[in-house]
């Protein structure tokens, strides 16, 4: 059905930012710059180098602005996102990079910043975190400021408009977002994103409706097509009818109620009606999640992912910034858990003059993470020795990431008693019992999963692997992504089977990713023994309501039903009967 026909159409795609909104369309669309390709003599090249660090120094200022308009406006948090812009102009291996390519090509200096910035982008955009993969948003929106800077171009903003609109685009950038009027703007929907771009996270700050992930809707909507959007369930309705309007009006109430409900009770023990202490962990990306900690009502750091110190420049850092890295995340929680990841990057994740450079064809199962590590024992007992260090300064566990099997935990390990034995004799301090824990998140480690928890202080299952791994579902394909199924009868009794193997030998298991970030999950994992979820601040007080009104009972019957289902649709239905049920919150519409 064509989506300037009069008819109702419904769309689905990822529910970024909460709320229904509904308005016409305004469609936002940006051009591709011309880059601007020509030879320059030798003794021109110092103008266009001169070029360049005056482009840089105004882009810089012009973001500082930005910066300081987002955080009178939304507050500090939400400003700190273009701290990473900050950081791209000032990454020394950029720069230089882009410097030697006039030198040794002799192109002129626009030419040569497009060149050397797609080279990251293209490194960026391959990494299988998606997390770090949305980081390629920042580098593309800072390349473009920077550009139109070198070519003489001020404005690729939003264009203002009169009256009350949806934001129709490809793909929208933090600075984008920060010149949105929020007055102006009912909701927001893109064809590309993800609920980790910064321009979502930015979108969520002012409190406007969004849906990203929509594929090739800017091809087909027209200016002015009403559109409803509807974040809670990541659904686009265009044309929609008097009666899916009144009913969507009846269901934005009823939200709202329920979000006052989630609030009220955020600072609130995770505590079931019947007694159960639960363990709400939050993923940590760098230093400033540390107040989130604290208003998430969280008891520990579940994941402190390593890469973003390595991706920082075209070298490895060396021990005393890793540990200076490291001490500072452990003093941000003084009182609870951290459990820091060893480096998870590899040929997929690389810059143009970095040792992970490959030529892989499918680099998200090659040389990566702990494989790339025990290649190159000097580059990991280097980070090791640093987490070893920064565990004296408090409550440090190190897990190591994409395990397979026992021979390459215990190689691990026995790197790290030889980092152990190195500081003892050199009188660093260190700590001498520091827990060692295994991701499992290839089926092969899930599978021997009683033989490493023999080795292991703790677990933690990495679900957004174990899924795209156990189901061959890369979940970055739009055009399987439709298959990747945590309702999988196979991953729930894999997830089960882990968790057994855990406990069998009384070691905690815990669960990352995007299941643990999911309200209708948490309930069914914690029912399946999980002793700790890890997940993103902004969810938990929906999991810390729903922990709060049900039972231990109640989860664990209902992991005994799921995981007598044979179909994926039959667990969808179960879950929502839950909330439905025993929540007394009904959380998609009728």
């Amino acid at each position: 059905m064509s989506s300037t026909s009069k008819d109702e159409t419904v769309l689905h795609g990822i529910a970024a930012s909460p709320g229904v909104a509904s308005g016409p369309a305004f469609i936002f669309l940006k051009k591709d710059l011309e880059i601007p390709s020509y030879q320059v003599s030798r003794c021109k090249r110092e103008e266009e180098v001169a070029r360049f660090e005056q482009a840089l120094l105004e882009t810089r200022k012009e973001i500082s602005a930005i910066r300081a308009e987002v955080e009178e406006r939304l507050g500090e948090d939400e400003s700190r996102i273009f701290d990473a812009h900050q950081l791209v102009l000032e990454d020394r291996a950029l720069i230089e990079e882009t410097i030697n390519e006039v030198d040794q090509t002799g192109f002129n200096i626009e030419y040569c910043f497009h060149q050397v910035a797609s080279r990251y982008i293209e490194a960026f955009s391959n990494i299988d975190d998606e997390y770090l993969r949305e980081r390629v948003n920042d580098i593309r929106d800072v390349s473009r400021r920077l550009l139109h800077k070198l070519m003489g171009r001020s404005d690729f903003a939003i264009s203002d408009f009169a009256d009350q609109k949806v934001i129709v685009s490809d793909d929208l950038s933090p600075s984008d977002t920060a010149n949105l009027d929020r007055n102006k703007v009912l909701a927001i929907v893109t064809d590309q994103g993800s609920r980790t771009s910064h321009s979502v996270i930015m979108a969520r700050s002012i409190q406007v409706p969004a849906v990203v992930g929509l594929h090739d809707l800017t091809r087909t909507i027209e200016y002015d097509q009403i559109v409803l959007v509807d974040g809670y369930e990541g659904l686009v309705i265009l044309n929609p009818s008097e009666d899916t309007l009144h009913r969507y009006g009846r269901i934005q109430v009823e939200r709202r109620k329920i979000q006052h409900l989630f609030e009220k009770e955020a600072g609130l023990p995770a505590e079931t009606r019947d007694g159960a202490q639960l363990k709400l962990f939050i993923n940590v990306e760098g230093f400033e999640d540390a107040d989130e900690l604290t208003r998430a009502g969280c008891e520990g750091v579940g994941l402190f992912r390593t890469e973003g110190i390595f991706l920082r420049d075209d070298r490895f850092p060396d021990e005393e910034e890793q540990f200076e890295a490291y001490r500072r995340i452990v003093s941000l929680f003084p009182d609870h858990p951290v459990i820091i990841r060893t480096l998870d990057l590899g040929g997929d994740k690389a810059s143009s003059n970095s040792p992970f450079e490959s030529d892989e064809t499918n680099p998200f199962m090659g040389f990566r993470a702990i494989r790339f590590c025990l290649k190159h024992p000097d580059i990991f007992k280097m980070q090791l020795r640093a987490i070893l260090r920064a565990g004296a300064c408090g409550r440090v566990k190190v897990m190591f990431p994409m395990i397979s099997g026992i021979e390459e935990f215990l190689t691990a390990r026995d790197l790290l008693e030889e980092c152990k034995q190195e500081l003892e004799r050199e009188g660093c301090a260190y700590d001498p019992d520091i827990a060692v824990g295994s991701m499992i998140e290839i089926p092969s480690a899930a599978y021997v999963a009683d033989h490493l928890a023999e080795q292991c202080d703790f677990f933690s299952i990495g679900t957004n692997d174990l899924i795209q791994y156990m189901l061959a579902v890369d979940r970055v394909n739009d055009r399987i992504a439709h298959l990747y199924e945590p309702n999988h009868p196979a991953v729930l009794r894999t997830i089960q089977h882990v968790i057994d193997a855990g406990h069998k030998r009384k070691i905690p298991v815990g669960i990352c990713g995007e299941m643990a970030g999911d309200p209708v999950y948490a309930a069914l994992l914690f029912g399946m023994g999980a002793n700790e979820i890890s997940l993103t601040p902004a969810v938990a007080p929906e999991i810390k309501y729903a922990i709060r009104h049900m039972t231990m009972a109640e989860a664990r019957n209902l992991a005994a039903n799921v995981l007598r289902s044979c179909r994926a649709s039959d667990t969808a239905d179960l879950l929502r009967d839950f909330y439905r049920d025993v929540l007394a919150v009904e959380l998609r519409p009728n």
